[in-house]
């Protein structure tokens, strides 16, 4: 028989309001863009919530702070922990110090310096690990052992979820209705929680997921039916090479309406139009969205569509020469 894919039991209207409340203090309401070149470039009508401007520069900062509002003082004070390529330590590092707890973030060794950087300037402790999945949980999980600190994941956790969610709900709230909102698929984390805002405040609203050829975890497993894990991923959308968890995959399953995958010169052509157009910074992994809808004209023209920017830590010692 096959397995069940349920949506888990917490992620609820009221908690996505919860949670929103609850890091109103901790985060950024970033603003929304609109750019009258790229709708004409990508054939409909875009609205651009950007994260980019979100404290330490991505979406990441919301679920983060909101997990760790959770936490009983007692595990507070222990410290937590987190495995993560960049935008999610910075999160948790910076959210800890803004909490009065320690941070210790394990990084694969070939995460972009710049985000190395920004975890040490808000006061994570980084140990390095080889860069594969098996390596960073092992790490991981030596790291908890020897502090007692308390593993917050960086996608896969419903506290997490709820609070990428608030992106999109801001979004809503701000410039909607909608007929699509866009977000780029890495763990899931931020195409669950825009589904959820989705479907817990609009009627019609839908969302698609935008993920690179090379990294496509996530639409593999909702043709399958089931979680099929990422195996060498290879993008320049370095935040985008993980895989789906448990908790984020049956949100997309049940609430997205398709899984949209782009090249990486899709991703390119999409990321110059950002910062040449709109004149913003942003990541390789969030120009994924934009180049999701230039890919899939007959899905989006004409229509009203949300942007979520995940973020704008664009490490330039490594990237520039490539655009």
């Amino acid at each position: 028989m096959a397995q069940k894919i349920e949506i888990p039991k917490g992620l609820t209207p009221d908690a996505l309001v919860a949670a929103h409340e609850r890091i109103a203090a901790y985060v950024h309401r970033t603003p929304v863009l609109t750019c009258s070149s790229i709708n004409a470039w990508a054939g409909a009508a875009l609205f651009f919530k950007c994260e980019n401007f979100q404290k330490m520069g991505a979406f990441k900062m919301r679920g983060a702070v909101n997990a760790l509002l959770q936490l009983p003082k007692e595990k507070l004070e222990k410290g937590v922990a987190t495995h993560s390529s960049g935008n999610f330590a910075q999160a948790l590092a910076l959210s800890a110090r803004l909490l009065g707890a320690k941070a210790h973030i394990v990084m694969p060794s070939n995460s972009p310096s710049v985000k190395k950087a920004a975890v040490r300037s808000y006061g994570g402790q980084i140990i390095e690990c080889e860069p594969t999945l098996q390596a960073r949980e092992d790490t991981l999980a030596q790291v908890v052992a020897d502090t007692g600190a308390t593993f917050v994941h960086p996608f896969n956790d419903e506290n997490v979820i709820l609070g990428q969610g608030t992106a999109a709900k801001e979004l809503i709230e701000d410039a909607g209705p909608f007929d699509y909102l866009v977000a780029p698929v890495g763990g899931g984390g931020l195409c669950a929680g825009t589904a959820l805002a989705a479907r817990f405040l609009t009627k019609k609203t839908k969302t698609a997921g935008a993920e690179p050829a090379g990294a496509d975890d996530a639409w593999q497993s909702m043709q399958a039916g089931r979680l099929i894990p990422q195996t060498n991923p290879q993008t320049i959308a370095d935040g985008l090479r993980t895989s789906l968890g448990d908790k984020t995959f049956p949100v997309l399953y049940h609430l997205t309406e398709t899984i949209i995958r782009v090249s990486e010169s899709e991703i390119l052509e999409a990321l110059k139009y950002i910062l040449e157009r709109m004149k913003i910074v942003v990541e390789p992994s969030a120009a994924v969205a934009l180049a999701a809808v230039k890919t899939d004209p007959e899905r989006f023209r004409g229509k009203k569509v949300g942007i979520i920017l995940s973020g704008g830590n664009l490490d330039l010692s490594q990237e520039l020469h490539v655009y």
